[in-house]
Order: C-alpha cells, then structure tokens, then sequence
C-alpha cells in the first residue's frame, strides 16, 4: 500500500473514530442523570474518550504518511460520517436540513483547508507561547462566561461547543510546536508546552461533553469540527508565516469557503432552535427530525389514554392528578 493511500485511509478511520465518540457523548448528555461536563462515573463517556483518543492518534499517523493539506480536509468528514452512523447504531435519523448544514459545513472547511498551505516546518518562539496560552484561556473563559449568559439551550450549546473548537485548535498548534522542537536525547525540554496542551485537550473534551446537552448531535459536532482547525490555521497564518494557496485567487476561495461553512452552522443551529421550540418536540417527527431525550425540557402538552399532560411549574413532593370532566383538549 502506498504511503499516499495509507494516509486516506488513516484518515477516514480517525473521522469514523472522532463521530463514534461525538454519538456517544451526545447520547450521555442526553440522560437527564450525571454532570453535564465530566459524567465520571459513565462507562460509556470512558468509551467516547477512548474514541477520541484514537481519532487523534490516526490523525497524527496520518500526517506522518501524508500531506497536511490532505489530512485536514479529509477531518471535516467527521460530521457527514456521524449522522448515517447516528441513525443506524441509535435510531437518530436526520433531516433534509440537517443534511444540508452537514454538508455545507463540511464542503466550506474542507475547501479552506485545502487552499491554506505552509512553505516549512515552524514552530512557536519560546516567548510567543506564554502570549498564546494566556489569551486562548482567556478567550475560552470568555465563551464559557458567554455561554452560561445565554438563555437559548441551543445558543448556549453552540457557544461551549466553539470554546471546546477554540480548544482543541490551539492544543493542536502545541502539538506541532512540540512535535517540531522534541529531541530524544531531552525529552523533558518541552514539558511546559506538554502540560498547556494536555490542560487545552482536556478543557476542550468536558466543553465539548457539556454542548451536547441541549443541541443535539449535528449542530455542536459541526461547530467543534469547523471551529478546531480554522483557529489553528488561523494562528499557522499569523504566527507560522503559512499563507493561502495560488494568491489571490486562493483568498477569495478562502473566504467563499469560510461564508459556506459558516452558513452551514448557521442552518443547524436555527434548525435545531426551530426543533426544540416545536410543541411537542418530544415526539418524534413524521420528517425524520426525531428530537433526542435532550429536548426533554421543550415538552409540551399531549394527549395519551385522555389524559390531557402539560409542565407543572415548580417542583413538587408529591403527584398531583386532575381529574376534568367534559372534555380532554376540546374532544367530547
């Protein structure tokens, strides 16, 4: 097997790893029981950062037989593997719009990451990297605080899920750092850019399990997928000296490639609000835009057995029944 073909298809199974941890993840955020950031007790949230794990692990063997500039748009297929996957181990079918925000997210970053580019290995200057780490802590904190402003649950979802991509970004960016300046004979020398990226995988892992409570699957897997490598390409423009592919050209595609992208969030994110405020969301949809267990606190009245069952503000000690005369929802 070709070096070239390996790394496809290292690749592909680093994409296929990455959406089997996302379902899992999206599925223990949806049981009301547990922490929303680290459900430590959860043997299934053990198995999503397993999962992860092994996503990163292909993904970085996959660099060392292939070009960066196949690897990383080869990445963003992990949100057009995780929706068939979703329906066919979970029940989660997903909708014409949910495909299309999908896709359009995925066809925007894969063609921005395809037309930026490096001429060399670089890494970060000793004092850079205190700057950086300070200000992407800084810009998570501020997400975080942003995130717990925001009233909307599928708003406050898609912001942690971009804190968790702001993340992942800049630990990957460490990563190369690492990578580039480790040498065998002092494999200490670096433990302090260890240290940052481990603290910067780990924040973006319980961010990215606390934005699966109240949006779904699709619309905070797209936001992580999108938002992780257009940060670290965004910090390989200004600080690694890289540069967009054929000039001019290649900035305009960047930018038509970035506004598709960012359309595409913008799709499941304004779907996912419309499914969560539907009455009765907690109903499957006759389209396929099933909600999960997640859109629990969206419950509206239904009918059942003709017993008319709506919220009860407040919390109660006890069960209370009303029992109504005439008619249940205007049937006799």
């Amino acid at each position: 097997m070709s070096p070239l073909l390996l790394s496809v298809l290292l690749s592909l199974v680093s994409a296929v790893a990455y959406a089997a941890a996302a379902i899992v993840q999206e599925r223990v955020a949806a049981s009301a029981a547990g922490p929303r950031y680290a459900p430590l007790r959860r043997p299934a949230w053990w198995c999503a950062v397993l999962l992860n794990g092994l996503g990163a692990a292909l993904h970085v063997a996959a660099l060392a037989y292939g070009p960066l500039s196949l690897v990383q748009p080869l990445g963003a297929l992990t949100i057009v593997f995780a929706l068939p996957m979703a329906a066919l181990f979970v029940g989660r079918r997903a909708g014409r719009t949910a495909w299309r925000g999908a896709v359009m997210a995925t066809v925007g970053l894969a063609g921005l990451l395809s037309v930026t580019g490096g001429d060399g290995p670089r890494s970060l200057s000793d004092g850079a990297r205190p700057l950086l780490a300070l200000g992407t802590f800084g810009a998570v904190a501020l997400l975080f605080l942003l995130a717990h402003a925001v009233r909307r649950p599928v708003l406050r979802s898609v912001v942690l899920a971009a804190a968790a991509g702001v993340a992942f970004g800049l630990a990957s960016v460490f990563t190369k750092t690492v990578a580039e300046v480790w040498r065998a004979n002092a494999p200490l020398a670096e433990w302090t850019s260890v240290l940052v990226l481990s603290a910067l995988a780990i924040t973006g892992l319980l961010l990215s399990q606390a934005s699966y409570r109240d949006a779904g699957l699709a619309a905070p897997l797209a936001t992580v997928t999108v938002v992780n490598p257009v940060i670290a390409a965004v910090v390989g423009l200004t600080l690694f000296g890289e540069s967009f592919r054929y000039g001019a050209a290649g900035t305009v595609a960047a930018l038509i490639c970035g506004a598709v992208a960012a359309a595409g969030l913008v799709e499941l994110t304004v779907h996912r609000m419309a499914v969560v405020d539907r009455p009765g969301a907690d109903r499957p949809a006759p389209s396929g835009d099933a909600p999960s267990a997640s859109d629990r606190h969206a419950a509206g009245p239904e009918i059942g057995q003709r017993v008319d069952v709506g919220p009860v503000p407040g919390t109660r000690t006890h069960l209370e029944v009303e029992m109504r005369s005439g008619t249940v929802a205007g049937r006799p």
